[in-house]
């Protein structure tokens, strides 16, 4: 898979990293000069240039890519990059870092953003998953598919525990796609019970979150 990823600064490097080591071929794609740490991701291709521009596109040879990550510190910037990947160059999928969560409303399909990245919004995520039995925290948010996956860890009071997984009829556009125990994952099946302190993962649609905080207990 080849990936061009906008912006080369430390997240941006640390992204062309995991994807080389997971052998993938990857173009760090920066505007600054000082950004241009060719040493730090040798195995990388670099370009110096501005990720906004058509003609730099162009260059960095967009129209061969399967996916472009736009990583800049500049939310604007990572927006303009995302639309111009989709609209003049059709590439399959976009990711985008959102650095402000106020606007991240902005990174849609309207933009060109398959999956935005929060990380604010993540490590809250992560802080509430670790402390918060018994509620819904979003994890991540995808975008283009009006999808988000969502953990919620089983709590002795919930109406759903004692169950099996095929007893419980969670609501439309609701999956649950694994279930922690132990620090180990189990893909659900029908006849699995459901245990007091299951971490449960679901990917559903926003319009299902106040039906599935129900079901769990929490409405």
């Amino acid at each position: 898979m080849r990936v061009v990823i906008a912006g080369a600064g430390i997240v941006g490097r640390s992204i062309a990293r995991e994807l080389l080591g997971n052998g993938h071929r990857v173009l760090l794609v920066d505007r600054s000069p000082a950004a241009m740490k060719i040493s730090s991701v040798p195995d990388a291709q670099w370009l110096l240039a501005d990720a906004c521009e058509i003609s730099s596109l162009d260059e960095a040879e967009l129209a061969d890519c399967d996916v472009v990550v736009a990583a800049t510190g500049d939310d604007k910037a990572n927006l303009v990059v995302s639309l111009l990947a989709k609209t003049e160059y059709g590439v399959p999928r976009t990711v985008a870092r959102v650095n402000n969560p106020k606007n991240e409303w902005l990174f849609d399909e309207a933009w060109g953003v398959d999956v935005a990245v929060s990380t604010p919004r993540l490590m809250t995520a992560l802080v509430e998953e670790a402390v918060s039995v018994g509620e819904l925290v979003r994890l991540f948010t995808f975008q283009q598919g009006q999808t988000w996956m969502a953990e919620f860890t089983l709590e002795e009071s919930s109406p759903v525990l004692g169950r099996t997984v095929g007893e419980v009829e969670l609501p439309g556009d609701t999956v649950l796609v694994a279930i922690v125990r132990d620090d180990r994952p189990i893909a659900p099946s029908p006849d699995d019970q459901l245990e007091a302190g299951d971490h449960l993962m679901f990917l559903s649609s926003p319009d299902a979150e106040a039906a599935l905080r129900t079901l769990l207990g929490k409405a």
